[in-house]
C-alpha cells in the first residue's frame, strides 16, 4: 500500500511541477544555471567512461571473433550498434542517475529539512515548480547532447583500442562503423535519453522534496533516489525496446 501511495504522491507532485510558472524570467535564468550544474559539470565523467566503454566493447568483440567467416569490419559494426542502441543512452544515464540524481535529492532534501522550502511556500511561490521544473527542462534538453558526445567518444575509444593492438585496421573499423547504419537508431537512443533524463530529475526530486528529519535522512533520501532512478531507467529501457525495436 505504501508503494501505491508513493506512486500517487509522485504523480500528484508532477501536476504541480508542470503548472504555469509565476515569473518566466526567473525560470529562464534558473534553467540555464541548471544546464551548467546538471549538464556541463557532467562532461568530464561522461568522456572518461565513454572512451573506456568503447575500447572494451571493441576489444571484447575482436577477442570473441574466432570464426574465420566473420569479416573484420564486424568489430566496428558491433561497437557502433552496441554503443548507440544501448551503452551510451542506458549506461551513461545510470551513471548520471548516481551523480546528478544524488545531487538533486540532497540539495532539495537539505532545503526541506532546513525549512527553506517552507519559506518559499509562505512567500506564495510554487516550490515544486520553482525547484524541479528548471532542472527537468535542463536535463531533458542537455542530456541528449551528452549522449551524442558519449557515442562519438566511445567509437573513438574503440578505434584507438583495436588499431593500437592490431586487432583491426583503420579501413576495416571505419567501414564497420558505416555499414548498415540507420538514422532511426540515433532517434531511438535520443528518445530513450529524454525519458531517462525526466526520470532521473523527477524521481530524485520526489525523494528530496518529501524528506523528513535531519541530515541523516537527507543521506537516506539521496540513496533511495539513486536506487529508484536506476530501477525506473531499466524498466523504461525494457518497455521502450519492446515498443520501438521489436
Amino acid at each position: 500500500m505504501s508503494y501505491i501511495n508513493s506512486i500517487g504522491k509522485y504523480f500528484g507532485m508532477l501536476r504541480y511541477v508542470f503548472s504555469r510558472p509565476e515569473r518566466l524570467k526567473v525560470y529562464h535564468t534558473r534553467t540555464f544555471n541548471e544546464i551548467e550544474i546538471i549538464g556541463l559539470n557532467s562532461i568530464g565523467i561522461v568522456a572518461i567512461l565513454s572512451v573506456f566503454i568503447g575500447a572494451v566493447i571493441s576489444m571484447q568483440t575482436a577477442a570473441n571473433m574466432t570464426s574465420p567467416l566473420l569479416p573484420k569490419y564486424t568489430i566496428g559494426y558491433i561497437t557502433r550498434s552496441s554503443t548507440i542502441l544501448e551503452f551510451s543512452p542506458t549506461i551513461i544515464s545510470l551513471i548520471l542517475a548516481g551523480k546528478v540524481g544524488s545531487n538533486i535529492a540532497s540539495e532539495i532534501g537539505t532545503m526541506k529539512v532546513t525549512e527553506q522550502i517552507d519559506a518559499l511556500e509562505i512567500m506564495g511561490v510554487n516550490s515544486l515548480s520553482f525547484l524541479i521544473l528548471p532542472k527537468t527542462i535542463a536535463a531533458m534538453f542537455f542530456f541528449p547532447f551528452l549522449i551524442i558526445f558519449s557515442m562519438g567518444l566511445s567509437l573513438v575509444g574503440g578505434y584507438v583500442a583495436v588499431t593500437a593492438t592490431g586487432l583491426s585496421s583503420h579501413e576495416e573499423y571505419v567501414f564497420g562503423i558505416r555499414s548498415f547504419f540507420l538514422v532511426s537508431d540515433i532517434t531511438y537512443a535520443l528518445f530513450k535519453t529524454v525519458c531517462f533524463a525526466f526520470i532521473i530529475v523527477t524521481v530524485s526530486s520526489f525523494f528530496g522534496y518529501y524528506t523528513k528529519g535531519g541530515a541523516l535522512d537527507v543521506g537516506k533520501s539521496s540513496t533511495q533516489a539513486v536506487v529508484w532512478s536506476s530501477i525506473c531507467i531499466l524498466l523504461t529501457n525494457f518497455i521502450l525496446t519492446q515498443l520501438i525495436l521489436l
